[in-house]
């Protein structure tokens, strides 16, 4: 396997957590998270959903869990998944019990809209004896009252003053599994915050733009938020919130850690934006591509390159890589050495086979 050289990123060493069988926090691989946007109560759906964003790369899944029928539900669904499911909890103290005691791994909760310190400590205790984790996650939309008398408008320092409050509840009663968000749908405000946060304590953070809107808009705010947050070295599990599929956010999450090279799975394609130059129609060459090798989970390069302009180089780089030539005949690049010539028609087949191949090959290193 090729790695392509990258910035050495410097993580900060937070606190290990558990969250089921996921370690977050410290040197352990930054998680990726997805949410289900199925009725929970809708058992069979919600199982399939999960099992959807399992398959794309997903580490951990959070379910809302907005009535008793839906923490009860809880039960069945984590039977048939193998991913830890978080229980997505607002305002109703006993949904976050009933979600502990029905198999969820962690509880998602705002301390700020639980209610009385009491109510707080007997989800604590809940999650105690069910070794459960908990998310306690801040959102600029539902800050305490005070907090946002104080400040008159949510603003980084806001937030780091709720996720400190509430981290402080846990741990006067001797809780500390658990890891903290400060999510806004505003990139600056979320990304200061996160910084802010960041030199004050060292739980491990959940990264996260919330309500980032559509694919497009809402995967460029997302890339963006997280990215230079991953970049400084913080953020120990990320969520790409999205109005689409559950599954397109994970495929997103994993693009962000693999282009910043915190994350190796599945075939990374490098691909040029095609020209006039291009021998061959390169960009439907990559749509077709990216589902014919979706099933690979091995980390494999393979460049794509319509011409013979950046195209050697770029497949010097790479595991497999294709370059444009003449008269339909392309060189077919393997461990970034020449190999062979191949007709335009038949570049998706030959592609498909060597990358297949060269998962096999680094399978069976494993």
């Amino acid at each position: 396997m090729i790695l392509r050289p990258f910035r050495n990123i410097n993580r900060k060493k937070t606190k290990v957590i558990n969250v089921g069988n996921v370690k977050v926090g410290g040197d352990n691989p930054i998680s990726v998270q997805s949410m289900t946007n199925t009725l929970t109560t809708d058992i069979k759906a919600t199982i399939k959903q999960i099992i959807d964003i399992h398959e794309e790369g997903a580490d951990i899944v959070r379910v809302s869990c907005p009535d008793e029928n839906s923490s009860k539900a809880l039960k069945e669904i984590t039977k048939n998944v193998q991913i830890p499911v978080i229980a997505d909890i607002h305002f109703h103290y006993k949904r976050a019990i009933e979600a502990a005691e029905n198999g969820a791994q962690c509880l998602r909760i705002n301390p700020g809209n639980i209610g009385d310190k009491d109510k707080i400590y007997d989800v604590l205790s809940a999650a105690k004896n069910n070794n459960c984790s908990i998310r306690i996650g801040v959102n600029a939309g539902s800050l305490e009252k005070d907090i946002l008398e104080k400040y008159k408008e949510p603003c980084p320092e806001a937030l780091v003053e709720s996720a400190i409050r509430n981290i402080k509840i846990l741990e006067d009663q001797n809780f500390f599994n658990f890891k903290v968000s400060v999510k806004s749908s505003d990139v600056f405000l979320s990304i200061a915050a996160y910084r802010q946060l960041s030199k004050v304590m060292d739980y491990p953070l959940h990264l996260g733009i919330t309500e980032a809107g559509s694919f497009i808009s809402g995967s460029v705010k997302s890339s963006i938020g997280l990215g230079s947050l991953l970049l400084d070295g913080i953020g120990d599990t990320i969520r790409v919130s999205l109005s689409d599929d559950p599954v397109k956010e994970v495929k997103i999450g994993n693009e962000i850690l693999k282009s910043l090279g915190l994350k190796n799975r599945g075939v990374k394609i490098i691909s040029c934006p095609s020209c006039a130059r291009q021998a061959f129609q390169v960009i439907d060459t990559v749509k077709i591509l990216e589902e014919k090798l979706s099933h690979i989970k091995t980390p494999i390069t393979l460049s794509i390159i319509g011409c013979v302009v950046n195209g050697p180089g770029e497949a010097a780089m790479t595991d497999v890589g294709i370059t444009g030539g003449g008269k339909g005949s392309n060189m077919l690049y393997l461990s970034g050495i020449q190999s062979e010539k191949v007709l335009t028609d038949n570049i998706i087949n030959k592609v498909v086979l060597e990358v297949e191949k060269k998962a096999f090959e680094l399978e069976k290193k494993l």
